[in-house]
């Protein structure tokens, strides 16, 4: 089945009682039972409710997984993946990393004994010399957030299996329209629901997806217990959110490639940070995994200035000022400020994340309206 046709139709099936083509709204915390002794099916809306159970059903299709678990937050699925382990394990991760991952690892699970290591790993080369024993888990998130950058998903899985260490992708920025890492040996897959797959700002919800039983049930028994679960009015909004996955997903590809190109040709403009262009490190492994390039990019001006960077931002009219991504209208977003405010400074620009860095999540919107917005803000710094 092509991906358009699963976006329709996978997990979805017309309501058995009724005939209704839309998956109904489950709003129930409990079900009734026949017996104590004869208890099958439904019980408890934290354990398991129809609405939800198509909206899973969905998103594994789209990863092309057997299992996924929808939570309540990006952040409720990434904390579900790190209760996998143990005190003492240790998990290889990326420098240029979404600070509410590194507020996670650092502020949350390193205090119970679990070490993570931020390196670049936009070249493989640098995992080995940390690989031990205590090793358990690669967090790979490609490509990142704000630079952009291309991590080998394949090269990654190679090194992880011989050590039997799980490899687990933020496919966030990508979504399922432009990149499967289970079809790349990766064991699990995290979005950020509230993003692409969703798609119209009005949902938060994370989602993991793998193809392993044991693992599949060992996260659906934490997320049962620890409860970081959606609700059925939000798992409905994303159901009918996906369905138009492959077509919002065709224009930001679209107006990302003419933005990018518009920023990178303006004279006040000094790197921009998208994967498609020839020169992007990693270009041709972002070529090799990926089916297009996506709606998200980041800038500099050439004066590295946050006040003009700021300037700038304010004077936006189509682009909202706003965290978040990947729904049909565009944002501006100021990383150093906001998304990546949780990072200490001094490791920010270490790894390349400059106070005066923009980052962009291109909308559906025509693209000459939002090139015009950009040349009128640009024109004011």
């Amino acid at each position: 089945m092509k991906f358009g046709t699963k976006a329709v139709h996978a997990g979805v099936e017309p309501d058995p009682s009724t005939g209704a083509i839309m998956t109904p709204i489950y709003q129930t915390s409990t079900y009734v039972q026949e017996s104590p002794a004869k208890h099958k099916g439904y019980a408890y809306a934290r354990g398991a409710n129809p609405t939800r159970n198509a909206l899973q059903k969905s998103i594994a299709a789209l990863e092309n997984g057997k299992f996924a678990i929808c939570f309540s937050s990006g952040m409720g699925a990434t904390d579900a993946v790190i209760k996998l382990l143990n005190p003492g394990d240790e998990v290889i991760t990326t420098n240029d990393l979404y600070g509410g991952s590194y507020r996670m690892f650092k502020r949350v699970f390193e205090k119970y004994g679990i070490k993570f290591h931020f390196i670049d790993l936009t070249k493989t080369a640098n995992i080995q010399p940390l690989v031990n024993d205590k090793t358990k888990l690669f967090w790979l998130e490609t490509p990142t957030n704000p630079l952009m950058n291309i991590i080998d998903i394949k090269a990654c899985v190679d090194i992880a299996k011989k050590k039997n260490i799980l490899v687990a992708v933020d496919n966030t920025f990508a979504s399922p329209y432009l990149q499967n890492p289970l079809d790349l040996g990766a064991d699990i897959v995290m979005h950020s629901v509230t993003k692409y797959l969703s798609g119209h700002s009005d949902v938060i919800m994370g989602a993991l997806v793998m193809n392993d039983e044991k693992l599949y049930q060992e996260l659906a028994f934490i997320q049962n217990s620890c409860g970081a679960v959606p609700g059925p009015q939000d798992s409905f909004l994303v159901l009918r959110g996906i369905k138009t996955l492959h077509l919002r997903m065709e224009r930001h590809c679209l107006n990302g490639k003419r933005i990018a190109e518009f920023l990178n040709a303006h004279p006040k403009v000094g790197k921009v940070y998208w994967p498609g262009f020839t020169d992007h490190p990693n270009h041709d492994i972002a070529k090799k995994q990926m089916r297009d390039f996506g709606g998200m990019l980041s800038f500099t001006l050439k004066d590295d200035s946050q006040e003009k960077a700021t300037k700038l931002m304010e004077s936006m009219s189509l682009f909202s000022l706003a965290e978040s991504l990947g729904g049909v209208e565009s944002l501006i977003n100021h990383p150093a400020s906001m998304t990546h405010a949780s990072i200490p400074k001094e490791e920010r620009i270490k790894n390349g994340l400059l106070d005066s860095l923009i980052r962009l999540s291109i909308g559906v919107e025509d693209a000459e309206d939002l090139i015009e917005d950009l040349t009128q803000a640009l024109a004011k710094v």
